[in-house]
């Protein structure tokens, strides 16, 4: 990742310092600003504001209501940010969104149930559950690739889960981003839910308060730093970061349906897509047959000339343009290759003949680049993968069982998907899964679950007193004698008939 002294992630870096090192004095005032809101979103909280489950129903309608009243506004948004194509917002944005959100609503009142332990002889007169309850103020820092989707899904989670919420809209997608501020402003209640963009309060300065989670879906230099400010109050951190999404192509599969896959999730929002394949490690024997085939998909889907196609969209910005262009001099152009940086517009683009230890085969891309890699079989290309940090997803296409089920059980990664690409976000019920020391968990049920904490239950009764009074001193064998005894019972294969 480039850290130009224009970048976000570099402004961000400088403050704070100068937050931490005290030379910042004009930050107090936004500091002041940060601590009124968290004392307002605090002092819901602990009102009990957000528990109730029908006030969680209702935000999350507010969700869906404020989708489907101004669809059209996101899509004009998007446009403006990166000429992102109407199917494209509305399929991957704001019906994804609006899915989740629905999921939520239907499901919530069996997530927010008890879960019973089950009885023994120890507890046979007690009632033991384990109950999902909010963190209280969480933080969700939102990205930018995707900024409805990675905003609103954790945004989500965290409304069904009962949390006040503050949550940090990426500087990047600044249409998208102006829209979310004042939509949820409107939609949801004020007193539970902040919405903030990077004009008004810094997130360094954001950092400095205290928050019972935060959630940040982005790079990982910045996730370094957010869990180094976490680390002064404890907080606990989940991450789901971007990575190198391996791809292998096996010689049993039917490589003009792998390419049509394969191009569709790495150039779909100018290759913008944390999911989307990063390399393709190929089998020799169709090698030649894949470059061609995803020739013709490319021109199938945007044309001869992909600039001028209303099918393409742009980098979101000139230094994410000048990061992915610095990327095109690594191997050579199988195709495309064009740019142009006015309109931060790169072709759709294959590379080929790249070597491990080139900048394409190790950072992350976030636009229309792909390199092909050729591997000798499966072996190689689980050596490959096996030899780089852990990706966020892993793909393989093979007609082939006995291939997808060796990739399965010898990589790991966030997710994996055979014979198709970056669609694991559009299954309800499936999460979006981090890996590694990025980890954290979003959508459906676990979403619900990453924004909950547990809490255990024991509801005894004085009527016991005739059986625990053995445990008081002074202390009889007899009395340890029959508790273990007790104990063995308890645990004895086959307690469950004799109840």
């Amino acid at each position: 990742m480039d850290l130009s002294s224009a970048s976000p992630a570099a402004r961000w870096l400088r403050a704070l310092r100068r937050t931490v090192s005290g030379e910042n004095t004009s930050m107090k005032p936004s500091n002041s600003v940060c601590e009124d809101i968290l004392k307002k979103l605090r002092g819901a909280f602990i009102a009990g504001r957000t528990k109730p489950f029908k006030f969680r129903i209702a935000q999350l309608q507010a969700i869906v209501r404020m989708l489907k009243n101004n669809e059209n506004l996101f899509v004009e948004a998007l446009e403006n940010d990166m000429h992102r194509p109407k199917f494209e917002t509305i399929l991957l944005e704001i019906t994804t969104v609006k899915n989740e959100a629905l999921y939520a609503i239907n499901n919530l009142e069996k997530w927010m149930q008890p879960e019973y332990i089950r009885k023994d002889m120890t507890s046979i007169f007690d009632d033991c559950f384990v109950h999902r309850e909010p963190m209280g103020v969480v933080l969700i820092i939102g990205a930018w690739t995707f900024p409805i989707q990675l905003c609103l899904i954790p945004l989500i989670g965290a409304i069904a889960a009962g949390n006040c919420i503050l949550l940090r809209l990426p500087a990047i997608s600044s249409r998208a981003s102006e829209l979310l501020q004042k939509l949820l402003s409107n939609y949801l209640d004020s007193e539970c839910y902040q919405v903030i963009g990077e004009g008004l309060i810094d997130l360094a300065e954001i950092l400095e308060s205290t928050f019972d989670h935060i959630f940040f879906t982005g790079d990982n230099i910045t996730a370094k730093t957010i869990m180094q400010s976490a680390c002064k109050h404890l907080t606990p951190v989940s991450l789901v970061l971007g990575g190198k999404n391996p791809c292998y192509v096996d010689k049993d599969c039917d490589v003009l349906v792998a390419a049509r896959r394969i191009a569709l999730a790495r150039f779909t929002n100018a290759g913008q897509s944390s999911l989307a394949p990063t390399y393709v490690l190929c089998h020799v024997d169709v090698y030649d047959k894949l470059i061609q085939a995803l020739y013709v998909a490319v021109q199938e889907f945007y044309g001869r000339d992909p600039r001028s196609s209303a099918h393409f969209g742009r980098l979101a910005t000139v230094e994410q343009y000048r990061n992915v262009k610095q990327l095109l001099t690594c191997g050579n152009v199988a195709f495309g290759g064009d740019a142009e940086e006015t309109d931060k517009y790169i072709a759709p683009t294959v590379l080929i003949d790249v070597r491990e230890t080139d900048p394409v085969t190790q950072q992350d891309i976030l636009g229309p680049v792909l390199p092909v890699v050729t591997v000798k079989g499966l072996e190689e290309a689980i050596q490959f993968i096996n030899q780089r940090e852990r990706p966020l997803a892993t793909y393989v296409y093979s007609d082939n069982s006995q291939v997808i089920a060796e990739m399965m059980s010898r990589t790991s990664s966030g997710s994996f998907c055979s014979n198709d690409s970056a669609v694991q976000n559009l299954y309800l019920g499936l999460p979006c899964c981090g890996a590694g020391i990025g980890g954290g968990l979003y959508g459906g049920k676990y979403g619900f679950d990453t924004f909950s904490q547990s809490r255990a239950y024991v509801l005894r009764h004085s009527v016991t007193e005739c059986v625990t009074r053995f445990r008081y001193p002074p202390y009889l064998d007899t009395n340890l004698n029959l508790m273990l005894w007790v104990n063995y019972l308890s645990h004895k294969d086959g307690w469950c008939q004799i109840l």
